[in-house]
């Protein structure tokens, strides 16, 4: 199913023009970015982990990847909230794809092996934006953490 889900997320429209956060890559890696800085710390590990999964995500790599990766950034760096963002996500996934990026999200919290408040709250926010129900999201931050090497903390849902 996972699979499936990350096949569904390669074949998104891109935009022939300049990404924009209206591109459903941009805007996921908006997302992505913003949960890897929502401790106001981004450690080496995260940005590796960002990569990685845009990478695996759109099969792309060198120059487009750093190229989505910095759309990502300049779109986080200039939005005023993450609904233009999730927005775009809950028009071009369906339930099980929105699932699955909400896992993606819990990847990068707990690629430092630490779970801050501040990640916890913007992962329920972009769940809540895009239809991802409570237990879905606890089900997805609990297989995370425990794919991550000495994981610690604990989530405000428990």
């Amino acid at each position: 199913m996972f699979e499936r889900v990350l096949s569904f997320l390669r074949d998104l429209p891109a935009s022939e023009t300049k990404p924009s956060a209206d591109d459903p890559r941009v805007a996921a890696s908006a997302l992505l970015y913003h949960v890897m800085n929502a401790d106001g710390v981004r450690q080496d590990v995260e940005w590796e982990r960002f990569k990685e999964i845009l990478a695996e995500t759109y099969s792309i790599s060198g120059d487009e990847l750093d190229a989505l990766a910095a759309a990502g950034e300049r779109a986080d760096n200039e939005a005023i909230d993450l609904y233009a963002f999730t927005s775009v996500l809950k028009r071009h996934l369906d339930a099980e794809a929105r699932k699955a990026f909400i896992g993606l999200m819990w990847e990068i919290v707990y690629a430092d092996s630490e779970l801050h408040e501040l990640e916890d709250n913007t992962v329920w926010r972009v769940a809540e934006l895009i239809g991802v129900e409570r237990q879905d999201r606890i089900e997805a931050r609990r297989k995370a953490a425990a794919e991550a090497p000495d994981a610690r903390g604990t989530s405000s849902d428990e």
